[in-house]
């Protein structure tokens, strides 16, 4: 690539210098329309050389809703074709007036000219044929295309570089980039452009559109869920975009965490209880205005426009605000029906800071992402008998698609299986677990929850090392046979077994060459559910008309039983109030708790709680569950789920399905036995030339005596 000489370029510069008085309002050099050549404009109207157009910052972002006036504000590195390109360059003072009569032959007219996308510092003027080459070769083919248009890349000094100090002397290094034709990003690397105008169209913006979003700022939306109404920022779905992130699809969660601690409020009142990332302070908000005095809230975040916008949503709901130890009200004078609400006080602090300054009753946990960072401070002051909650949203590692991540955070290795659910559960109550026994508390398991979005696992706390000891000793390693999906939970022991293989049911090992089985966890071993704590879960879903979770919390109940609905057991305390809802005898707790204002509870008080907790220990149910669908026979029609789970329950086995997995079967049932009930069972899908008797008698017949 040749350059020339600085003295060659002395006349082009001050020609240029004799058009910088161009009128600011329409700068042609930077604005150059795709469309038919237009007559010659006036001299004052010419576009600026290349040293103005270097100088030139981008322009306007977007298209507007007109053709010809969208064009017409791009970039100059927005272009259709690579001829409107090089009439960039090709166009001279001299033949401005004449730009429809370019054509081949005045572009090859040995004129020397410089790039329109580069300063003359990188590249210098040059002839026809090379400038040509270097348009094509260094802009034109590295390129993004969107919708008929080619984003160039641009080294114009658009962007602005941070310099770097190289000795004495200052570099400032341009930066290669390129212009969005939808916003006003300037983007460096041809794969995130890619990525950017691709989240562009999955959002539906379009051209016109973005123009009328961005021109007019947004104001903050009010949403009510739950009859508590809360004020989002913009993009408040949106966590990259904003400081107060609001999940619409959570809402499941902040339900099962609402009944949790309804249920925890009947046993001791008041409550401290704490929301260690408020966010929007929706979840503190709900329990403040539905609970009223049974609780007092602590809302708490780091970020303080997330705390001022906490405290706009508590005057909203005509709630109290209490910041550093001074009543804040709503109004200027509070109503009967606002001094019958609670309190809530607002904190900016850090999590682990404020749980270790102070002793809660219900702390609830959900970080972006895992919560293993604040585990040791929730369980450093929480009370005896009291719940910690702890939400989980990092199911990329825990469901086993980033595995390095989950032996990262939880120390655990695992993989992709059919009960991939349950075994993220199991994880995060292990991690808990863990916590709580390095201060010297154990936990006895609420119920534990893993869904499409997060892992929800609520546990209460039994103070003393005795309690910690039994609560370490159920965490365990897994065995799990990759070829049958045969899973079971290694022997307690310290000698090391020669053949770990024995401990499977399955025979995969002596049949498969090679190795056939992998360790899994740690993980905890017992049971997940505690039946008595759900049935009062449901009684306040009904008492506080919650009723997209009752539903949620019937499977549980079920599950926690590990039987079917029409076999649910009806067989309560004698102590206890039964009242029936749809089938289901729900257990509710006397209202006649002893309250005390001010004070903790005597030692008589929590050592009947704690006597009360023990009834509610139901039958623990069989670990993990078969997909119905992993196990079908080839060839043959599986029977619905319904019909097959009486089947496993005439066999003699406890069954019942799971919220983990729509099409899960949680039994006690060997997987042998599982997959001879299916087989025999399901009916063959027949084809051409086959007959009923071929394909179906010595099978089932088989089966059926193996079953018996």
């Amino acid at each position: 690539m040749e350059n020339m000489a600085e003295g060659e370029l002395l006349p082009l510069e001050k020609e240029e210098g004799a058009q910088v008085g161009v009128p600011t309002s329409a700068p042609a050099s930077a604005r150059v329309s795709d469309s038919a050549p237009e007559p010659a404009p006036t001299p004052a109207s010419a576009p600026a050389p290349a040293l103005a157009r270097a100088q030139t910052p981008a322009l306007s972002p977007s298209l507007a809703s007109a053709p010809e006036e969208a064009e017409s504000k791009k970039h100059i590195s927005i272009q259709r074709q690579l001829a409107d390109l090089e009439k960039l360059a090709f166009v001279t003072e001299g033949d401005f007036d004449s730009t429809s009569s370019l054509n081949s032959d005045n572009l090859d007219a040995g004129n020397k000219q410089a790039c329109p996308l580069c300063p003359k510092e990188k590249f210098r003027a040059c002839n026809s044929h090379k400038l040509r080459r270097h348009l094509q070769n260094l802009h034109w083919k590295v390129s993004v295309e969107y919708e008929g248009f080619r984003m160039c890349i641009c080294h114009l000094p658009c962007r602005p570089v941070k310099p770097n100090i190289i000795g004495e002397q200052i570099s400032s290094k341009m930066g290669a980039h390129y212009h969005c034709i939808i916003c006003s990003a300037t983007i460096t690397r041809r794969t995130d452009m890619l990525g950017h105008v691709r989240r562009h169209v999955n959002k539906g913006e379009t051209k016109s559109r973005y123009i009328v979003v961005s021109t007019t700022k947004p104001s903050n939306e009010i949403l009510k869920e739950a009859d508590t109404d809360v004020q989002v920022c913009p993009n408040y779905s949106i966590p990259q975009k904003t400081d107060s992130y609001f999940n619409p699809k959570m809402k499941l969660n902040r339900q099962l965490i609402f009944c949790t601690l309804a249920a925890l409020a009947e046993e001791r009142k008041p409550l401290e209880c704490l929301d260690a990332f408020g966010a929007t302070g929706i979840m503190g908000l709900q329990w403040a205005k539905h609970l009223g005095n049974a609780v007092k809230v602590t809302i708490n975040d780091m970020n303080e426009n997330s705390v001022t916008l906490i405290q706009k949503n508590c005057h909203l709901n005509k709630l109290k605000v209490v910041v550093d130890s001074k009543e804040k009200e709503g109004g200027d004078c509070l109503g009967e029906e606002e001094q019958n609400l609670g309190n809530i006080k607002v904190t900016k602090m850090d999590a682990n800071v404020l749980m270790h300054l102070r002793s809660f009753d219900f702390i609830h946990l959900d970080p972006f992402g895992t919560s293993v960072n604040y585990l040791d401070s929730a369980f450093r002051n929480i009370r005896n008998l009291g719940i910690v909650s702890v939400t989980s949203t990092d199911i990329s590692s825990l469901y086993a698609k980033a595995q390095h991540v989950a032996r990262r955070h939880y120390g655990c290795n695992i993989v992709r299986t059919e009960y991939y659910k349950e075994l993220a559960a199991r994880i995060v109550v292990a991690a808990v677990a863990r916590a709580a026994a390095r201060c010297n508390k154990g936990i006895e398991v609420l119920f534990a929850v893993a869904l499409e979005h997060f892992v929800l696992v609520v546990v209460r706390v039994l103070r003393g090392p005795t309690s910690a000891d039994e609560t370490a000793k159920k965490i365990q390693y897994l065995i799990h046979c990759q070829w049958c999906e045969e899973r079971i939970f290694q022997k307690d022991g310290n000698m090391v077994e020669e053949n770990p293989y024995r401990q499977l049911p399955c025979n995969c090992h002596g049949t498969m060459p090679g190795k056939t089985a992998i360790e899994l966890g740690p993980l905890w071993s017992s049971s997940l559910f505690n039946t008595g704590f759900l049935k009062r879960m449901l009684f306040e879903s009904l008492h506080h008309g919650v009723d997209d979770i009752q539903t949620l919390i019937k499977t549980l109940i079920f599950e926690s039983e590990c039987t079917l609905q029409s076999q649910f057991s009806t067989q309560t305390p004698s102590n206890v109030k039964k009242q029936e809802e749809n089938d289901v005898f729900i257990k509710t707790t006397d209202t006649t708790t002893e309250h005390l204002q001010g004070k903790r509870k005597s030692h008589e008080v929590i050592t009947n709680l704690a006597k009360k907790q023990k009834s509610d220990v139901s039958t623990e149910h069989p670990p993990f569950y078969y997909n119905i669908h992993r196990h079908s026979i080839k060839g043959m029609n599986m029977p619905k789920l319904k019909k097959f789970l009486c089947y496993l329950s005439q066999a003699g086995f406890r069954v019942s399905r799971t919220h983990f997995d729509p099409m899960g079967v949680r039994t006690d049932a060997p997987l042998l036995q599982f997959k001879s009930i299916l087989l025999q069972y399901s009916t063959p899908t027949y084809t051409g030339g086959q007959s009923e008797g071929y394909v179906q008698s010595s099978p089932e017949n088989s089966v059926a005596d193996r079953v018996e």
